[in-house]
């Protein structure tokens, strides 16, 4: 079977990293890209293998880490496993966004203020 899962580990401890590794090397169509053993090496490492899904420790049970929201802002199509050392509890995260609508008036007028209430930063036409 083709790998077509392609994962970075970044776990800590190692122990917890370890664990990881064991569960998921022998599955067919997962492939370990590496592992990183500092925080500040993950954005360096995930530019450098653009993984599929990403796997970090969960410091606090149903917590999203504020690593994630970073991460996912820069890589949208990237996955997050959130895996926590000291409980049960392990959380995913992916990115998504929203399509909004509003209507706007079928005249010159309606089609000029929509265009210049988009182009102001966060404020919806």
């Amino acid at each position: 079977m083709e790998k077509n899962i392609r994962v970075l580990v970044a776990n800590r401890p190692r122990l917890m990293r370890d664990l990881v590794m064991a569960t998921i090397t022998d599955q067919p169509d997962i492939e370990i890209l590496g592992e990183v053993e500092n925080e500040s090496d993950i954005r360096s490492a995930i530019q450098r293998t653009q993984p599929d899904c990403l796997i970090i420790a969960l410091d606090r049970p149903n917590e999203r880490p504020l690593l994630c929201d970073a991460l996912l802002r820069e890589y949208p199509e990237m996955k997050i496993l959130a895996v926590s050392p000291s409980d049960t509890s392990n959380m995913f995260f992916w990115a998504s966004f929203n399509i909004h609508e509003h209507l706007v008036e079928a005249s010159e007028q309606g089609v000029l203020t929509a265009l210049r209430r988009a182009s102001a930063k966060g404020v919806n036409p």
